[in-house]
């Protein structure tokens, strides 16, 4: 689908479909706080059994859903383990202590990704100088760690681990089905190795909004406390809980067409001298790449870029992220590959230039 812009900047920026549309006017709907939203009902149910868990709550958003985890896991002066470049911890508001009273304690993984070497070193005994250590985060798929995901065993390798040592285990899943379509393992099989999982439906699954957090239901039942707290609680939420329906009946496998699109995009930015991506590193909907600093700092291309109506972000002095999702094609990825070689032989000219002015 071609647009206005080729907007790169997340998957996030999706539009319904018409038929989603459709699905969302047609939900049966009722007073959800009340639990009487049949729609809602029937989502969380679905999510539960999909996830091999008791029960389920929809929320508003990623951020909520996971909030209302670390909530329902821990107390005030608790402290969760998370991989320093997670969502949770870096992009959340600094909510756990805002919200929760807990403290966040990161741990330098692998592209944000956690093993057995590196939470075994970040364990502390019991100690009246240290915060209690309640929780590990895991992401799956890693975002600013580059869409990478979680080898099933090595899941559940840190899972078992963790429930060793008696912490609880919470999975941000924002895009936990791209993980599942690379990967080929199911939510039950990832439900398994942790205790809690939110689910968005606003990333990949071209959802306008919502998020769903499963585990067992007394961890469910304080997240709906949790929720009612935040000022989470819908009423006829059946609406948003109609499009999550609809996507999982039909926006599942297709999260391969934009792994498929991201690959493309990654082997075209290869090509162009000035950036560079790692290839190996691409597996789900996320392309890092870096712009080569003699030709500027990664705003630069981005606000060149932008003026081309090509979206996209930074991350960082010379690093930035394209994101494919259900609103772009084959074609989007071509035409936004043609515009980045233009635009970075400009600033690649503009270097030139000023090297042979300063050199007559």
């Amino acid at each position: 689908m071609t647009q206005s812009y080729i907007d790169l900047r997340s998957d996030t920026v999706t539009l319904p479909t018409p038929a989603m549309l459709e699905a969302m006017m047609s939900a049966e709907l009722g007073d959800d706080v009340m639990g009487e939203d049949p729609t809602v009902n029937r989502l969380e149910a679905r999510m539960a059994e999909m996830f091999g868990k008791e029960a389920a709550v929809l929320g508003c958003s990623g951020t909520q859903s996971n909030q209302m985890a670390v909530w329902s896991h821990c107390t005030p002066g608790d402290e969760l383990l998370i991989e320093s470049t997670s969502h949770i911890g870096s992009f959340e508001a600094g909510a756990p202590a805002a919200l929760s009273g807990v403290s966040v304690r990161t741990i330098q993984g692998d592209s944000g990704r956690l093993d057995l070497e590196q939470l075994e070193e970040a364990l502390r005994e019991p100690d009246e100088h240290f915060s209690p250590t309640r929780l590990l985060s895991l992401e799956n798929s890693t975002n600013v760690g580059g869409g990478r995901t979680y080898p099933l065993d090595q899941l559940e390798r840190v899972g078992t681990w963790a429930h060793k040592h008696g912490l609880k285990v919470h999975l941000d899943g924002a895009r936990l089905f791209n993980a599942c379509v690379v990967r080929g393992y199911s939510p039950a099989d990832v439900g398994r190795c942790v205790d809690t999982v939110s689910i968005c439906f606003s990333k990949g699954l071209g959802c306008p909004m919502g998020s769903v957090l499963v585990g067992d239901h007394e961890t469910i039942h304080r997240a709906r406390r949790a929720r009612k707290l935040f000022g989470g609680a819908l009423r006829q939420s059946g609406i948003i809980a109609g499009a999550a329906l609809f996507a999982l009946d039909h926006h599942i496998e297709r999260l391969a067409e934009d792994h498929t699109h991201a690959r493309q995009l990654a082997e075209g930015i290869a090509q162009i001298d000035g950036l560079s991506v790692d290839l190996e590193g691409v597996e789900t909907n996320l392309v890092f790449f870096e712009l080569d600093p003699e030709y500027g700092r990664s705003q630069v291309l981005q606000d060149r870029l932008h003026e081309r109506r090509v979206r996209l972000y930074t991350l960082g002095r010379q690093r930035l992220r394209a994101c494919t999702h259900l609103n772009l094609g084959r074609d989007d990825v071509i035409r936004a590959v043609d515009i980045m070689a233009e635009v970075v032989a400009e600033l690649r000219g503009a270097v030139d230039g000023a090297v042979h002015n300063r050199y007559p």
